[in-house]
């Protein structure tokens, strides 16, 4: 599993800070997660191809979230796009879509396939046998969602030495990588957890942009290896979190500490600010194992784990 961060900062775009966007490579999946303005030119940066995003997944209906949406949509259609696409988000986002498109007389040569979210609680979005998606439900001005992508269990490893010690039939691999007891050439019957190694653990992935203060979401996203959370203000500006619906960097920290996640990283900047590092050092009073997103940074969870 590896995030590659596009753009991690809040409002309006300037030359050297882009809107929120990230991709979420996990299980041979490429997720887009939020298009601000500008992603698809940050996904170039990136060298991301476009024909590998499949399903992306829009938080809310604020601008620095999605305005980068019908630009994407349109360069698919200019690129000869055949493969479906799947966008998750609030209701209305297709008619915004669709209008622009209707108006613009571009309709897409793919097919454009829209999943809109309105339930205030945690939803299962997406499922395929390698990778589950539920929604995280936000506090923010208009309906939000967060993200929880979480892989599924894998098969069980074989023991090479064990099967080879046992002679056991190569017949039953199949089985044993499913967890079932076998047979071996004796007759005798050999247990699973003999034969083979519990697969790797899962990797989950929790995404919170744009929310207030919100412990609410503590049990959707308990014991995740990374939880990504808005961090648009610092303290000394915390008066203005309850205003407009966002959070400190301490108050992320309190989160992932409740949480009880591996890792937190930091994003959503206010273009105020031009040190980020007084981000890190105001969550790392309260969560130990702090990071910051920066637009072009990827992160691989495997090292985070370590």
């Amino acid at each position: 599993m590896q995030l590659t961060i596009l753009g991690c900062h809040s409002a309006t775009p300037r030359i050297d800070t882009n809107p929120t966007s990230q991709v979420l490579q996990i299980k041979n999946h490429m997720f887009l997660i939020d298009c601000g303005e500008g992603t698809q030119v940050q996904l170039r940066k990136a060298k991301i191809k476009f024909n590998r995003i499949k399903h992306i997944f829009i938080s809310h209906l604020h601008g620095d979230h999605y305005f980068g949406l019908v630009g994407l949509i349109s360069t698919f259609r200019l690129l000869t796009r055949e493969t479906d696409l799947h966008i998750y988000g609030p209701k209305g986002l297709k008619e915004v879509i669709t209008l622009q498109m209707k108006l613009a007389e571009s309709w897409t040569n793919y097919k454009l396939i829209f999943h809109e979210l309105t339930s205030t609680k945690s939803e299962l979005i997406f499922e395929d046998d390698k990778v589950e998606v539920h929604t995280i439900p936000l506090d923010h001005r208009v309906y939000t969602n967060g993200f929880l992508f979480k892989e599924k269990p894998g098969e069980r490893k074989l023991d090479m030495n064990a099967i080879f010690n046992n002679d056991i039939d190569v017949a039953y691999y199949r089985k044993l990588k499913q967890g079932a007891d076998v047979v071996d050439n004796k007759g005798e019957l050999i247990k699973n957890s003999e034969l083979t190694k519990a697969p790797a653990p899962v990797k989950i992935y929790a995404f919170c942009s744009d929310t207030a203060y919100n412990p609410s979401i503590v049990p959707i996203i308990k014991d995740a290896d990374v939880l990504y959370h808005e961090a648009t203000f610092l303290e000394k500006h915390a008066h203005l979190a309850p205003k407009t619906k966002h959070s400190t960097a301490k108050e992320a920290a309190e989160i992932a500490k409740l949480a009880n996640v591996r890792a937190l990283i930091l994003g959503h900047y206010s273009t105020r600010y031009n040190d980020y590092e007084d981000f890190r050092e105001e969550a790392s009073s309260v969560f130990d194992n702090v990071l910051l997103s920066k637009d072009g940074k990827s992160f691989d969870f495997d090292d985070l784990r370590s």
